[in-house]
């Protein structure tokens, strides 16, 4: 008698665990998966500058195109059109700062950089009065000087490296100007046709999924413009009062300080140091106490910034952890270089909202709102 019944599929081999448990064996479909995993890995490293550049353009892009949506609920204005309009807005207030405080901007520039050799030699004197400083002054300084003929043949020795240092230095100016270019190129792309990037990226997900994937790219776009907003919010009031709080001081160069305050601050914690470290040593000589006084002032306003500014702004925006806000700058930079730091916080907002949504609610199954 023949057997009706279609042979059953002979199941995959396992092998037994320790405890009894049988253990499937690795199969091929695994064996690729991790290869692909593994390649997109590599990909992403050599090719981190272009992913980089193409993350910063999506910033952009999205405050491009939320621009282009207030004009739109304003003025009905179509969102293609907007986001020229905002682009144009932009260059057009930007060339109007350049014409109107380039040229005082430029002169306290130079000033600073004048400047900051009386600024050094100030701190170095106040730093010579302190117990063992001019022991420790004296020793570099008599590990730099030599004779002239030991000079000479140092600096000639240098000459190599000093062209290669040149080029090198035109290389990247030229890199910088190419990287810009395409940065602003990406940006307008991708804020013109954002629909049609979102449209496809939500493909790449299977169908039953596409739903929860389209929900968690439109709340990831929305932190990251709540971020940029609550970021230019955050660096204008700094640029304010370090501003103010310099006038009031009589430190030279106020403005141009105060300038460099606000746009340090988009990077936490690192930023708010450098630009407080800059105005203390150009204070130093106006005195001691006048550079006190600088240090005083930036710990109160990045105080004032961090325990009253910055909650009341993520309550509208984003609430980052410190500590790891600190760690996503420290390994930024450390992996693609200072200028990467710029794109930690808002890669931090990224890798936190899919861990959230991905792994600990659809994964894990736990709800987190």
């Amino acid at each position: 008698m023949t057997d009706l019944h279609p042979a059953r599929p002979t199941p995959p081999p396992s092998v037994a665990r320790t405890d009894g448990t049988p253990r499937r064996a690795v199969t091929a479909g695994t064996l690729v998966s991790a290869l692909l995993i593994g390649l997109i890995v590599a990909a992403a490293w050599f090719w981190s500058n272009l992913l980089l550049i193409s993350f910063a353009a999506i910033l952009i892009a999205i405050a491009l195109r939320a621009g282009a949506r207030g004009l739109h609920g304003l003025v009905g204005l179509n969102l293609k059109l907007g986001v020229l309009a905002v682009l144009l807005g932009v260059v057009a207030v930007v060339a109007l700062m350049v014409r109107l405080a380039g040229p005082a901007v430029s002169d306290q520039f130079g000033q600073l950089i004048a400047a900051l050799p009386e600024s050094w030699d100030a701190v170095e004197g106040w730093f010579a009065s302190l117990p063992f400083g001019e022991r420790l002054i004296a020793g570099v300084q008599d590990g730099e000087t030599g004779s002239i003929g030991d000079n000479a043949a140092r600096l000639a020795e240098r000459i190599p490296d000093l062209f290669g240092m040149v080029m090198g230095g035109l290389s990247s100016a030229f890199g910088l100007l190419s990287s810009g270019f395409l940065l602003l190129i990406l940006s307008i792309y991708v804020a013109m046709e954002a629909d049609l990037y979102r449209g496809g990226l939500i493909r790449l997900v299977p169908l039953p999924r596409r739903a929860r994937a389209a929900q968690v790219l439109d709340e990831l776009g929305t932190q990251l413009a709540r971020w940029m907003g609550g970021q230019a919010l955050d660096m204008l009031i700094v640029a304010i009062l370090a501003g103010i709080g310099l006038w009031l001081l009589d430190v030279p160069l106020a403005f141009i300080l105060a300038v460099i305050a606000g746009l340090t601050n988009i990077v936490p914690i690192i930023g708010p140091f450098v630009s407080g470290a800059i105005a203390v040593v150009v204070a130093a000589p106006q005195g001691l106490d006048t550079a006190v006084y600088v240090a005083i002032l930036f710990t109160v306003i990045q105080v004032f910034e961090g325990e009253v500014l910055m909650p009341l702004i993520q309550k509208y925006a984003v609430q980052l952890p410190p500590a790891l806000t600190i760690l996503a700058i420290v390994a930024m930079g450390a992996l693609f270089g200072a200028a990467s730091v710029i794109l930690a916080t808002p890669l931090l907002i990224v890798a936190i909202h899919l861990t959230r949504r991905v792994y600990v609610e659809d994964v894990l199954g736990d709800r987190l709102d």
